[in-house]
């Protein structure tokens, strides 16, 4: 069974860091897409950066030049750097991974999600 493990995240004034990082662990062949969305109360969840497998990378406008995102296929983790940290970056934000699995005639490619990690930006 896959299971994706976040950590990182907490309480950050405005303008600081943090980092959150997702690892993968479970039986399969191997991650497609990696990505961090977020999502506040009453709103729908929102991509916030992806990366795929060729390193190619995608954010959202609202943190182009702030956030970056990489990921390690060694060790099938993805890590989301969040600097000069706003208050409206406050959200639970969740790793998700695009894996595949394979048998002997079949192959499958499922979203996983972990499990959320509270991001607040205040002083």
């Amino acid at each position: 069974q896959v299971q994706l493990v976040e950590s990182g995240g907490g309480l950050v004034q405005p303008g600081g860091s943090l980092r959150l990082s997702c690892a993968a662990s479970g039986s399969f062949t191997g991650i497609n897409h990696m990505a961090w969305y977020r999502q506040t109360p009453g709103n729908e969840r929102e991509l916030v950066a992806l990366i795929v497998a060729s390193g190619d990378t995608n954010f959202a406008d609202s943190v182009k030049g702030r956030f970056t995102i990489s990921r390690d296929n060694a060790k099938n983790t993805v890590t989301l750097q969040m600097n000069r940290l706003r208050p409206e970056d406050t959200a639970v934000y969740y790793c998700n991974m695009n894996i595949q699995t394979r048998g002997s005639s079949w192959t499958r490619n499922w979203n996983y999600w972990g499990q959320g990690t509270q991001v607040t930006v205040s002083s």
